[in-house]
């Protein structure tokens, strides 16, 4: 297992697929290698209990963090590290699925956002999944932290926090990725009336610049080339020739 010496118990099969997986939505090596280092110690305390990985929730999670924060560990994990992990079992078809009779709130809301992806966005199967990764991600944290009115309550605050821990650990590439994914989320809770903003124009764009580099200065060679087309005996080439060799001992060109 990458980034740990030690097996990781319950979460031994799945943690080679999961590495690749956060690989490809542009997590960064050193990201991931603590990453696995946490489904370590999940999968370690996982079959402790004789938790299967099917039977992996937000509960288990949670009951584990507060584990790991009652031994005082320098860095105990929290139950939004373990987002990603969920969505990779759940796209594996791991975990056993939620009846169709009692959907959660953010499940729910995540069914009506895949509808709405492919029926109206016309999205492809790859994209869609992306999308409701994430969607779920942010669903099932803001329902964490403000309860029944998760949505209702939405602000540009809990927008940009969102944003800025998920790409804090992904490449300019990946981040691009979240901030359209999540716009997107943003656009059909309100279209669908379930914000009062547009909180899509919330989402601040990612910084990915190209050509920043210092210019390479011209040759001496080529400086002289350009100074002795200069004519000297008119004043408009007197002129140029005095611009130029100013720029050249600036070191401008």
């Amino acid at each position: 297992m990458s980034g740990t010496r030690r097996k990781p118990g319950a979460m031994g099969p799945f943690v080679s697929g999961f590495e690749g997986w956060l690989l490809d939505l542009g997590y960064t090596p050193s990201t991931v290698r603590n990453m696995l280092k946490e489904v370590g110690h999940l999968g370690r305390w996982m079959t402790a209990r004789g938790l299967p990985a099917s039977r992996l929730g937000a509960q288990p999670i949670a009951e584990f963090v507060c584990d790991q924060r009652g031994r005082d560990r320098r860095r105990a994990p929290t139950v939004r590290s373990f987002l990603p992990l969920l969505d990779f079992l759940r796209c594996e078809g791991v975990l056993v699925p939620i009846e169709a009779t009692t959907p959660t709130p953010v499940e729910a809301l995540i069914t009506e956002y895949r509808n709405w992806l492919v029926n109206e966005r016309g999205l492809a199967a790859p994209t869609v999944l992306r999308y409701e990764n994430l969607a779920r991600r942010f669903l099932e944290e803001r329902l964490a932290a403000a309860g029944s009115r998760f949505v209702e309550d939405l602000t540009e605050v809990d927008v940009v926090g969102f944003l800025l821990a998920e790409t804090a650990r992904v490449s300019v590439g990946a981040a691009k990725g979240r901030v359209a994914e999540l716009r997107s989320l943003l656009r059909f809770l309100y279209l669908k009336g379930m914000t009062q903003l547009a909180l899509a124009a919330a989402v601040p764009p990612v910084a990915g610049w190209h050509d920043t580099g210092v210019p390479v200065g011209l040759a001496p060679p080529q400086v002289q080339r350009l100074l002795d087309c200069c004519d000297r005996s008119d004043p408009a080439g007197v002129r140029d020739f005095a611009i130029l060799m100013l720029v050249a001992r600036l070191g401008v060109c």
